[in-house]
This record gives C-alpha cells, sequence and structure tokens, in this order.
C-alpha cells in the first residue's frame, strides 16, 4: 500500500481544506469489498491488522494531520504498493502516520531520519513476513484431513498464532536493540558510532552456479537454508553479528578479529564435516566500515569481498590489516621464527610461554581490481588448535 500524490488538500496557500469525514460518519461501518477482492483474504486482513478498511490514503492522511506528500513519503519508504485513493486503510495505519510525524514536530528525528526509520523497518518486516509465509505457514496450513481446503484451515490457525507470534517478535526486537544500543554508548566517539574499525567476513559456497544447473529446485532451497542456519548459529553463538545472506554467500561482522577468525575457521571446519555441502572459502579484512540501517559498507567491506573471490578451497584469507590485528593481540605470532624466540625467552626468565590461537602465512602479493595491491595473509589455526 502507498498511495498517489494527488488530492493533497492544500490551496497555492499551502492552507488545508477541513478534515473530510470518516467512514463511519459517511453510516458505514466498513466498506464493501472491491471488485475483485477475496473474501477470505479480507477477513484475514482484518484479523490481522486488527481494523476494518476506512480510509482512502487522503482521509488518512488528514485524519492523521499530516500532509498527502509526507505521507506518501512514509508508505513508500515502508514498501507499500500504490493503491491510488481506494478505501483500504485502517486506524493503526493513521496511528502510524500521526506517531511518526509526532516524532518529527518534537524534534526527536528529522523528517529524513523518520523516513529512513519507515523504510528499514518495512525492509525489515517485508523479508520476515515473507519468510513466514513461504516457509511456515505454507506448511502448516496443509489441510489435515482429506475433504478440507486450505483456506478453511488457514483463518482459525492465523488467530491462534497471530498474538504469540507478536509477543515473540517484540521481544527479540527488544533483546537487538538492547545488544545494538550496548555497542553504540561503547564507542569512543561520536564519529565511531557510524564509522566505526570492524572485522568483515565473507563467506561463499565453492561452486554454486554449477549446482543450481544440476540440483532439483527444492534440493538446491534446502541446501541454502542449511548453509544459512548453520552460518547463522556460529555467527550468533561466537559474538559475531550476521548481517545479510545472499544465498551461497553470507556476511558477517565482530568487533574483535579474534572473533571474526574463530567463526571463520569453524564455518570452515564444519562445512568440511558435511558431505552435502559444497566446499567453502572465506575472506576477511579488518578496517573502517561504515553502517546504514544494519548494513555495511567502504573499501574493507569491499576487499573482504575480493578475498573471498581468490581464496583456495576450504581457506580462509585475511589483509595484512587483519592479519596486523592478530598480531598485536597476541592473537598469533608474526613468525613461526618469532613464535619459538618467545618461548625460548619464556623458559629462560621460567615464565610460562604465549599461546597463540592462530597462524598466518604471507600469500603472494596481488593487484586487485579497484583496490590496488592486496598481501593476503592465510588463517590457519596454530598446531591444530580447536
Amino acid at each position: 500500500m502507498t498511495v498517489d500524490d494527488t488530492g493533497s488538500g492544500a490551496d497555492a496557500d499551502g492552507r488545508v481544506d477541513p478534515p473530510l469525514p470518516s467512514a463511519s460518519a459517511e453510516g458505514e461501518d466498513a466498506p464493501a469489498a472491491e471488485s475483485g477482492d477475496d473474501p477470505l483474504a479480507l477477513r484475514l486482513e482484518s484479523l490481522i491488522l486488527g481494523a476494518e478498511r476506512r480510509y482512502t490514503p487522503f482521509q488518512a492522511a488528514r485524519s492523521a494531520g499530516v500532509s498527502m506528500e509526507l505521507a506518501s513519503r512514509f508508505w513508500r519508504a515502508m514498501g507499500f504498493a500504490d493503491i491510488g485513493q481506494a478505501k483500504a486503510l485502517t486506524e493503526a495505519d493513521v496511528l502510524a502516520l500521526r506517531r511518526l510525524a509526532g516524532l518529527v514536530e518534537a524534534g526527536l528525528l528529522s523528517e529524513a531520519m523518520a523516513v529512513q526509520v519507515a523504510r528499514s523497518t518495512g525492509q525489515t518486516t517485508a523479508r520476515l513476513a515473507e519468510w513466514q509465509i513461504d516457509s511456515f505457514l505454507e506448511g502448516l496450513t496443509e489441510p489435515p484431513e482429506p475433504g478440507m481446503t486450505r483456506t478453511e484451515v488457514t483463518y482459525p490457525l492465523v488467530e491462534l498464532l497471530l498474538p504469540e507470534l507478536e509477543e515473540f517478535l517484540v521481544y527479540v526486537w527488544r533483546r537487538q536493540l538492547a545488544a545494538a544500543t550496548g555497542r553504540v554508548v561503547q564507542a569512543v566517539d561520536d564519529e565511531e558510532m557510524v564509522d566505526r574499525r570492524l572485522a568483515v567476513g565473507f563467506a561463499d559456497l565453492v561452486g554454486f552456479t554449477r549446482l543450481t544447473r544440476r540440483m532439483e529446485e527444492e534440493e538446491l532451497g534446502e541446501l541454502v537454508e542449511a548453509f544459512e542456519t548453520t552460518a547463522a548459529d556460529l555467527v550468533a553463538a561466537r559474538g559475531g553479528r550476521l548481517i545479510k545472506t545472499l544465498g551461497d554467500e553470507v556476511l558477517y561482522a565482530a568487533d574483535d578479529v579474534g572473533v571474526a577468525a574463530e567463526v571463520a575457521l569453524r564455518l570452515i571446519e564444519t562445512m568440511a564435516n558435511d558431505e552435502t555441502m559444497p566446499e567453502l572459502r572465506v575472506g576477511m579484512a579488518f578496517g573502517t566500515v561504515t553502517t546504514r540501517m544494519g548494513d555495511v559498507f567502504g573499501t574493507t567491506v569491499n576487499l573482504a569481498s575480493r578475498l573471498t573471490s581468490i581464496a583456495p578451497r576450504d581457506a580462509v584469507l585475511v589483509d595484512s590489516a587483519f592479519a596486523q590485528e592478530l598480531i598485536r593481540t597476541g592473537e598469533a605470532p608474526a613468525s613461526e621464527a618469532e613464535a619459538a624466540e618467545a618461548v625460548a625467552a619464556a623458559e629462560k626468565e621460567g615464565e610460562d610461554p604465549p599461546t597463540y590461537r592462530f597462524a598466518l602465512r604471507p600469500m603472494w602479493q596481488r593487484s586487485v581490481r579497484g583496490l590496488g595491491v592486496v598481501e593476503p595473509w592465510l588463517l590457519t589455526r596454530r598446531n591444530g588448535e580447536s
């Protein structure tokens, strides 16, 4: 649902006409179904939204006290389709407009930021809703008995699930918001809140294009789901953050290079132990990234992507900044010779020798399109540690 910009109701001086009467004032408790609307779809919409259709977009904007132009920007940002001036909006749509506009009027958000909030929320929840219908409700609404139609099962099922899913969604959102807020307040300065130093990693399934030609669609879907699920679980368990999944590739980030390195090696090891999964390669870089709407951008991200494309099968490549950070934090020695010297010095002083989780081996420098000459390092576990 978005709207067009017709009928803004403002004259040349910017004055706005009095609000149009609502549907109830016109003697209608709920509008009749538009021609071609499915009755069950309307019942499900009413159940999910918790209200009947009452307003055209123009009426909703008027009732919320916002201009048609701003209402259109909000709705389009949320990803709703254009409905012209059909009567398809509810009291909840009016309230949402009023709340967003109120945040702008109170000075808590700029208009641009309010549109960005609408866009980020719309994009995230659209994907969630599509997944729930495709992978969740579609399976659950298979008729349990011969003779029953899916439509006969869907309404009572949604009625039972809706409040539980809603509460769970709010719970997860609050948890994620608390975690994200904690990361922001720990930033050294305001600039670091936007441009932060992070370890960024791409994990890519090898030969995925060939697999798409050989496997049935259902098999391919199961493989992708297994890969994404495994990657998401490993990233979360080790303290990283999954940024996004791209079918045959995942992008993740971590504040600490040791965490990112552990995630990468665990991914390689886990996939290698699963005969149903293709080989994997991982590329990682460390440096300043720009974060926006939950995504990451910048040269560091581009470098990690390039390293992934040149990484050997079942191997991890990192850039020189990532390698130096591992060395600086004591997670890896600069070389095996240096590690041996450190052990000998510790033994001479009667101290415990240093322990390293990772090993680094410099690879041939090479030119990478758009990034110049880079020095990749091969990352492994040291002495078979796990």
